[in-house]
């Protein structure tokens, strides 16, 4: 299940030990931030990932497919965004635990009923993680992983949502 992509290129390269501090990528073995695997910047249609991960090709497809589906996020429109967030939504009054990836999983922790209510900055940028980690566990083809901790029953309807906005046959970056 491999959908075929439309877009201007992106550009993708290596570099050691990332870490994310006020807004900036940083990369080096010391210095302030936070550890992450990899960034996209959409305006420069770039991607930056973490040399690490070429020792770990599972795992770099994991995190190269969910990079990528930022850009597929930007392009998807305000009614398919809205779509996803609708789904997660039910998924919040069914009191689903749990996620399919880090990004997602820490966000989701997070978020207050007012977030959800008021569409917070937090919220939305809880349903974007979740999408693009979405598509990481289902394109990315790696039955089982630590940070997937998705109910089956939701993991089901997210892949019913993907087959049925057809982001498993075709997207666009």
């Amino acid at each position: 299940m491999s959908p075929e992509v439309n877009g201007l290129p992106i550009e993708i390269t290596f570099a050691p030990a990332l870490r994310a501090h006020r807004g900036k990528l940083l990369s080096g073995k010391s210095g302030p931030g936070k550890e992450v695997h990899a960034a996209g910047m959409i305006r420069q249609r770039r991607i930056v990932l973490d040399a690490a991960l070429r020792r770990k090709p599972a795992e770099l497809k994991r995190i190269l497919i969910h990079e990528m589906f930022h850009f597929v996020w930007v392009r998807l429109g305000n009614p398919g965004r809205r779509s996803f967030e609708k789904l997660l939504r039910r998924e919040v009054q069914d009191r689903a635990r749990g996620e399919l990836g880090w990004s997602a999983e820490h966000l989701k922790q997070a978020l207050t009923r007012r977030d959800r209510v008021h569409r917070t900055r937090r919220w939305r940028e809880y349903v974007c993680e979740s999408f693009c980690d979405t598509a990481a566990w289902l394109l990315g083809r790696v039955e089982r992983h630590d940070e997937y901790t998705l109910a089956a029953v939701s993991r089901r309807r997210r892949a019913a949502w993907f087959e049925l906005t057809r982001l498993t046959r075709q997207i666009s970056v």
